[in-house]
């Protein structure tokens, strides 16, 4: 039997109070909790849960991720696996199981409800209903991932009704995942069993899903921040909070997670208790998932901080078992055997040449939002030189390339974007939301397809071209969206690629992370799938080159 005991200020989320006490576990679970009279120096409570996050887009297997977000006080994340399971499907979707299992971070994975998500990209596994069935019986998946579909479900697609159906007769929750939707489309979308959304951007748009039913995710994570615009949702609807970071890169994770926005939104005035049950309670008892919330009977997950405005985290317990102290992660991070889908062959530079319409050809250019996933239309009047259009720095419009990782041969889909800034060279990634093509950005053809063709050759990774001679280059082996090196040394690598990137001029906050959702064609407006340009707004491929005539029109 092992039992300990531990002492310090007790903060009861339940009954609101803080007071000092002597806390019993044995055998991982808390037996008893004694008042006591002397005032103690450190302070205890629930360990933080993500309500929503892609432990892919950290770049880390399940385990690596562990044993960094321990550091922070997290104790449990509720993770969509549908990156992984893009590429590899139900094989990638066991294998995050599988690797999460050999920590004793709690880690509550979903069904991925949109692989792919659309019909208008290409994808290494396809889901469908009788698939969500099969997980949705599954014990160690906890509900239904994120309905990004909103138009399948507005429009009663019967393959997306078959998957809610699924989901209603497991009992399980069902995640949302509906950016803009407003009036009466989202409440027939909440009518439909979905109880949570991430994806709102303004205050209005959060208010008007939770009055349809819908919990709010405030969400700040590498690429997308919503946390000032969201963060008076708690006053307002305490018990309807959560916090997310859906995305969350190394170089970030490594210096905070959940913690960070515990400390800002009480540095703001936000009530204590009402903070510390969104980043706790709430996600705990909304996904019915098995975390201890600091009570007699629960399991022992908890943490020790040194007061209650900075949350400095001291140590993090999970099952009664120390396994993060004074920023010192103790969890283990077991071998990993990669899974992988790739079968791209190198590109040549001649393979991304746009062939003007005509002379005074205009471009539908995407315009790249910092800190949001959403994106807007631009129409723009092309820069066109020997009959070909190409990428203009001095009005900042770059070429966009999307290639197909997974049939070898097909041409690359190529579009202009505009805001990355860079002056020179280009980048590269696979990961590229949500089908995990090949996505780069850059100023020229050669360094363009220099930056793909470093990643081809590891098949899956980030890379960073100063020209088409200079490379640097992150594999990612697994499903090129992962590795399963040392979470620090892998977050300084990354690190000096995102430095590399800026070198070249981009002045966004997180060039790899906003690269990566400019192939996300489920939030609008304009979008670059391997198959061409999207229109998220309308939900169907657009044309790149407009003539004066037609966009006089």
């Amino acid at each position: 039997m092992h039992t300990f005991s531990i002492t310090g200020n007790y903060v009861d989320l339940f009954n609101r109070e803080v007071f000092p006490a002597n806390i019993r576990v044995v055998n991982g679970i808390i037996t008893e909790i004694e008042r006591i009279s002397e005032e103690q120096e450190y302070f205890l409570l629930p360990g933080f849960v993500d309500a929503h996050v892609h432990i892919e887009s950290s770049m880390l297997v399940p385990s690596s991720f562990a044993h960094l977000a321990a550091i922070h006080g997290t104790v449990a994340t509720v993770s969509d696996p549908h990156e992984i399971a893009n590429v590899c499907g139900m094989e990638g979707i066991r294998f995050m199981i599988d690797n999460a299992a050999a920590t004793p971070f709690r880690f509550f994975f979903g069904a991925p409800s949109c692989v792919p998500a659309t019909s208008f990209e290409t994808a290494g596994a396809v889901i469908d209903a009788a698939g969500i069935s099969v997980l949705m019986r599954d014990p160690d998946i906890w509900y239904l991932a994120e309905m990004m579909n909103y138009p399948g479900v507005l429009f009663d697609d019967p393959e997306v009704m078959a998957k809610l159906e699924a989901a209603k007769k497991s009992g399980k929750p069902i995640d949302g995942h509906a950016p803009g939707l407003r009036g009466r489309d989202v409440v027939k979308y909440a009518s439909s069993g979905i109880t949570t959304d991430h994806e709102s951007t303004t205050l209005e748009e959060a208010l008007e899903k939770i009055e349809a039913g819908m919990h709010c995710l405030i969400r700040e994570g590498s690429a997308a921040r919503n946390f000032d615009a969201l963060i008076e949702v708690l006053r307002l609807h305490p018990d309807k909070v959560m916090f997310c970071t859906d995305d969350k890169h190394p170089d970030e994770l490594i210096m905070h997670h959940i913690n960070d926005h515990v400390k800002r939104a009480v540095a703001l005035g936000y009530d204590l208790y009402d903070v510390l049950r969104a980043a706790s309670v709430n996600p705990v008892l909304h996904y019915n998932i098995p975390v201890g919330l600091l009570r007699a009977g629960d399991a022992a997950d908890f943490i020790v901080v040194a007061d209650l405005k900075d949350f400095q985290v001291l140590k993090t317990y999970i099952a009664g078992e120390l396994v993060a102290n004074y920023g010192v992660s103790l969890l283990p991070v077991p071998e990993v055997k990669p899974v992988n889908r790739f079968h791209a062959v190198p590109i040549r530079g001649r393979d991304l040449i746009v062939h003007a319409i005509s002379d005074e050809v205009e471009l539908r250019v995407i315009e790249a939002l910092d800190g949001q996933l959403i994106t807007k239309e631009l129409i723009m009047p092309a820069l066109v030189r020997g009959g070909r259009v190409i990428a203009d720095i001095g009005r900042d419009i770059l070429k966009l390339v999307m290639v197909n990782r997974y049939q070898p041969g097909v041409p690359p889909a190529v579009a202009f974007v505009r805001n990355y800034g860079l002056k020179a060279g280009a980048i590269a990634s696979t990961v590229a939301h949500d089908c995990h093509n090949i996505i780069a950005v850059g100023v020229d053809d050669e360094s363009i397809a220099a930056a793909i063709n470093a990643i081809i050759e590891v098949k899956g990774g980030i890379s960073v071209a100063a020209s088409a001679a200079h490379l640097a280059c992150l594999p990612l082996p697994v499903a090129g969206l992962m590795t399963d090196e040392d979470g620090l040394f892998i977050a300084k690598k990354y690190a000096a690629l995102d430095e590399a990137a800026k070198q070249l001029g981009t002045q966004l906050r997180a060039p790899f992370m906003t690269l990566s959702f400019m192939g996300l064609l489920v939030i609008p407006s304009l979008k670059l799938s391997d198959k061409g340009l999207f229109d998220g707004s309308k939900f169907a491929f657009t044309d790149l080159q407009i003539t004066a005539s037609s966009s006089a029109n």
